[in-house]
């Protein structure tokens, strides 16, 4: 179905108690819930949806991309509020504006940068856990700022990736990788220091952040090397991704910036 005007919306979300973006059988997801918020702010007009991208089951976002088809045109000042309106507490609609139909949100250029939060040697407040993944061993930062730096760059990206299609295409850029002290998010019951892993590119496979967080967690550790992301890292390595996956409370997806023009 063609529909006569397209919508680009900003929205945030807590992706906590949800499976992902993409709509399952039997599962909350973000795209069933914003579909569901737009059917009580549109009543029985007909329209369509597309994301920017997948996010993981727990994954929060910072900045999400929605556009929306519609046969009607949004009076946006008035929309805005009344979408907000019908959203739940865990999301906010942050701006909307007219596209080209000819736009396409999947296929246009973007930068996608994505954020790990993290803490080590203790358990975090239990409110915490939507936001900050807590690693109970201690961990050497100054090792893992040292192993982010590595994923900076082109290279080949087989070992972290999961359940890659035929067509996947392994050799990646990524323009920058680095590990800092947290003072992005705040809470009385954060732990009293913490830490983001802030990766920035055009786009990432399955779990790579997470199987990127993961590495550097055992490189922290100490039961690797620097050696052992350098070798991952190469064109000839075994191809076999990680197994250690880090868990997705602590991935939000930051920031996107979509060229529309």
């Amino acid at each position: 179905m063609k529909y006569s005007f397209s919508y680009l919306i900003s929205i945030q979300f807590l992706g906590f108690r949800f499976s992902g973006w993409q709509k399952q059988p039997n599962v909350k997801t973000i795209h069933d819930m914003l579909d569901k918020s737009l059917s009580y702010a549109f009543g029985d007009f007909n329209f369509k949806t597309i994301g920017v991208g997948r996010t993981d089951a727990k994954v929060s976002a910072g900045k999400y991309y929605v556009q929306l088809f519609r046969d009607e045109k949004i009076e946006i000042t008035q929309f805005l509020k009344l979408l907000n309106d019908n959203l739940s507490a865990d999301f906010r609609a942050l701006t909307i504006r007219e596209v080209s139909n000819k736009f396409n949100i999947i296929n246009a250029p973007k930068i996608k940068e994505y954020h790990y939060y993290f803490s080590f040697c203790e358990k975090n407040h239990p409110f915490a856990a939507p936001f900050i993944v807590a690693i109970l061993d201690n961990l050497n930062i100054e090792k893992m700022k040292q192993g982010a730096k590595l994923f900076e760059g082109t290279h080949f990206f087989h070992k972290y990736c999961t359940k890659p299609s035929e067509n996947t295409i392994f050799k990646r850029q990524i323009e920058s990788c680095e590990i800092v002290e947290n003072t992005i998010l705040t809470a009385s019951f954060f732990p009293k220091k913490s830490y983001i892993l802030k990766v920035r590119g055009k786009g990432f496979l399955r779990y790579q952040i997470r199987l990127i967080m993961a590495t550097l967690f055992e490189l922290g550790k100490g039961n690797v090397d620097v050696s052992f992301i350098e070798d991952s890292l190469k064109e000839n390595n075994d191809r076999r991704h990680l197994r250690n996956i880090a868990p997705s409370s602590g991935l939000q997806l930051y920031d996107v910036t979509l060229i529309t023009e």
